[in-house]
């Protein structure tokens, strides 16, 4: 490509005036980083060590509100029921030593301020006679109660060991307890993904860099906005919650986007060292140019995070939260950090030069992209005709996309509350739900007879028993024999709410609680956040890419584009899971995460190509000028954030694994067949049409600032034996 094109790539800096601040220079930038980071860490010891999970309850939902119900009027039935199955490989249930063991168990428990009491459950057909079951009524909101569960375990163990002389074992088992199970294995995937990613992410960014020492620069910038991110949520939880999902979605995603934004840069400074500036002004550059859609990045995605916490769902606003301190962070490292870092560093990009790469410069534009540009432009049709086949048989497995919200079983396999919960399904007795019942104004208790007789006779329900507390409130306790998170269970639920609209007075107000009423609500929340999150997100996309690129067109491409490389990647994602099953948040957590990412691409790909347009006027030699400039940093910054997310695969539960594949997928696709075809192709046929804008709306945007024709060097300098080029320059 001729260098003296106009565009964003070889935009050009007035010359440097003596006495002028350059990014690079000044050491303060780096001190308070360094504090900052170091800082971080040490919150992060001391605050992060005992993080709870992200809290399965919907405020105000049935379920949560018949635990208001339970918690205020009925607490020995406890704000959540939670079950003691007994074991022994000796004793029967039926053995004096055994049955020492359950009622000092009950009593040792109950005396807890915590514990509410206790209902021991009858003996069921076919259940093992080494099996006892107990359940609990604990108290406490959902935080306490995650703290509580371990210290209730403990303390069961301690009492049924001794008063059956280490015969008699007891776990724990409830919604509360089995998420608190899945916390611990939480920060563990965590760790574990972090020990692959961070070297599969060097090895590649040597690849596509050309030395180790270039390819330690972004990794140092994007650990530094990690752990600053990771310090800024120990500071939060000063104030507020914070769970192990907002840990994750700031560590992936601060990673990832800091990869990202710092080898864009990385990218750009060196291409000017290249072509014979000075550190100090390639960095100048770098910041003016590849710095400034850096910045429109990041500001696509903060709106799309910030968008996330106007959905009244407590656990889609922590997604929001967390993403948006992980995008803000990032942003400020590659702002901040690295044009600091550059200059002080730049003899050490050249160490451990790949062979065959050294002494190797790297041109502008690489020939083998330059020529796939100009391939697409001669023939764009077939390109874009096999790119989107692809992406439709992709897409196309989605149609059997079956949600699923449930227990990841094989995650608890080894777990104290796995275990216990896998002995109650052998012996089915699954679970508990509980019916709250407020008195209908002065009446007394209601009549829960007709209710009770019909459950009886049902085959999904052990066992019912019916309280009252004398004042306002009758509760009905059912002890199931279908699994909580199972389809029967779910239809029990419905069935049951039905009865009682239909055995109960008409009109009298029934709220279904337990973990199977708490993971359908849960269900139907996520699918509201999803619909309401969608258009707000593509709402405020739309209008940020519209002032950014003053057209009409691209924007709605590009929301477009992004909302297919979803549908691919999920269309996979069904295809690659047993039985078609995603786990429900997948789809919300994919959608926020990808969206966010993809429109990386694509400011970074048609600011480029806009910029272009506007100094030459020429849309097919835009099209093929910002592609051939910006195919490679996008593709490694694409193939570094794939190996990010491809991490979370090494992950014990289901769901993450789910969501690593998802995003990789995604990105891959996006920074393929999406950037790299489809999107140059839609430009190129729609030529000069991609700028339209219709002139009301022009008024309530600044002008565009023209680009003028400028001599001198592009850089602001004229190093020994670089001629002048004929540039341009914003003005």
């Amino acid at each position: 490509m001729n260098s003296g094109t106009a565009t964003e790539d070889a935009g050009t800096l007035p010359a440097e005036e003596p006495g002028a601040r350059r990014p690079g220079r000044g050491r303060w930038p780096l001190v308070v980083w360094a504090v900052l980071v170091l800082a971080s860490a040490l919150l992060a010891l001391v605050r992060l060590d005992g993080l709870d999970a992200p809290p399965p309850r919907v405020p105000g939902s049935p379920s949560a509100r018949a635990a208001e119900l339970l918690t205020r009027g009925m607490p020995r039935v406890g704000t959540e029921q939670v079950m003691l199955a007994f074991d022994s490989p000796v004793l029967r249930a039926s053995d004096e030593p055994y049955r020492d063991a359950v009622l000092d168990t009950a009593r040792a428990l109950t005396a807890r301020p915590a514990v509410g009491g206790a209902l021991p459950v009858p003996e069921q057909p076919g259940q093992d006679l080494h099996h006892a079951y107990l359940l609990l009524g604990v108290n406490g909101d959902q935080r306490q109660r995650q703290r509580d569960m371990p210290v209730l375990r403990d303390e069961a163990r301690r009492a049924a060991a001794h008063a059956s002389r280490g015969r008699v074992t007891v776990s724990l088992v409830g919604l509360t307890a089995v998420v608190s199970e899945l916390n611990r294995g939480d920060i563990d995937d965590l760790r574990r993904a972090e020990t692959v990613t961070v070297p599969l992410a060097l090895l590649l960014l040597t690849v596509g860099l050309g030395s180790l020492g270039s390819a330690l620069v972004p990794l140092l910038v994007a650990g530094a906005g990690v752990a600053v991110g990771v310090g800024a949520l120990s500071l939060l939880s000063l104030a507020t919650d914070v769970d192990t999902l907002m840990l994750a979605v700031t560590t992936t995603v601060g990673f990832g986007l800091g990869l990202d934004y710092a080898l864009l840069v990385l990218v750009r400074y060196r291409r000017a060292r290249t072509e014979g500036a000075t550190p100090t002004a390639a960095v100048a550059h770098a910041s003016a140019t590849a710095g400034r859609a850096v910045r429109w990045c990041a500001l696509a995605v903060l709106l799309a995070s910030a968008a996330l916490l106007a959905v009244p769902l407590v656990y889609v606003r922590t997604m929001g939260l967390a993403a948006l301190i992980a995008t803000g962070v990032t942003y400020a490292a590659a702002a901040t950090l690295l044009p600091r870092v550059l200059p002080r560093v730049d003899p050490l990009l050249g160490w451990g030069t790949l062979p065959g790469r050294r002494g190797r410069p790297s041109p502008p534009a690489s020939a083998g992209w330059a020529s796939w540009a100009r391939r697409l432009m001669r023939s764009p049709w077939p390109f874009l005709l096999a790119a989107l086949a692809v992406l439709a048989l992709a897409t196309a497995p989605a149609l059997g996309l079956r949600l699923w919200m449930g227990i990841d079983r094989p995650a608890l396999a080894h777990s104290d509350a796995g275990r216990g919960m896998a002995r109650m399904e052998r012996d089915r007795i699954a679970g508990g739900s509980v019916v709250a019942l407020p008195h209908a104004g002065t009446a007394g208790p209601v009549d829960t007879t007709a209710l009770t007789e019909k459950l009886r006779t049902d085959p999904r329900v052990a066992f019912t028993a019916a309280f009252d507390n004398g004042k306002d409130l009758t509760v009905l306790v059912i002890v199931q024999r279908v699994p909580a998170d199972s389809e029967d269970s779910a239809a029990l639920v419905r069935d049951v709410r039905s009865s009682a609209e239909h055995t109960l007075s008409r009109g009298h107000p029934v709220f279904v609680g337990g973990a199977s009423a708490a993971l359908i609500d849960l269900r139907a929340a996520l699918l509201a956040a999803l619909r309401r999150a969608v258009p707000l997100v593509l709402a405020v996309s739309f209008v940020l890419l519209v002032a950014v690129f003053r057209s009409v067109l691209i924007p709605f491409k590009a929301i477009a584009m992004n909302l297919l490389s979803i549908a691919a990647a999920l269309g996979l994602l069904t295809a690659w899971s047993p039985g078609g099953e995603v786990d429900n948040v997948i789809p919300l957590l994919a959608f926020t995460i990808v969206f966010g990412l993809s429109m990386d691409y694509e400011v970074f790909l048609v600011h480029a190509i806009t910029e272009h347009y506007r100094g030459t006027g020429d849309s097919r030699e835009a099209v093929a000028h910002g592609l051939s400039r910006t195919a490679r940093p996008i593709s490694l910054a694409a193939g570094a954030m794939a190996v990010v997310f491809a991490g979370l695969l090494t992950a014990g539960r289901q769901d993450i694994r789910q969501l690593g594949f998802a995003v990789s997928v995604a990105v891959l696709l996006d920074a393929t067949l999406i950037r790299i075809v489809v999107v140059p192709t839609l430009m190129r046929l729609m030529g000069h049409r991609n700028w339209w804008f219709p002139a009301p709306l022009a008024r309530f945007l600044p002008p565009v600032r023209a680009a003028r024709p400028t001599g001198g060097h592009p850089y602001g300098q004229e190093p020994q034996g670089v001629p002048n080029s004929r540039t341009y320059e914003r003005v």
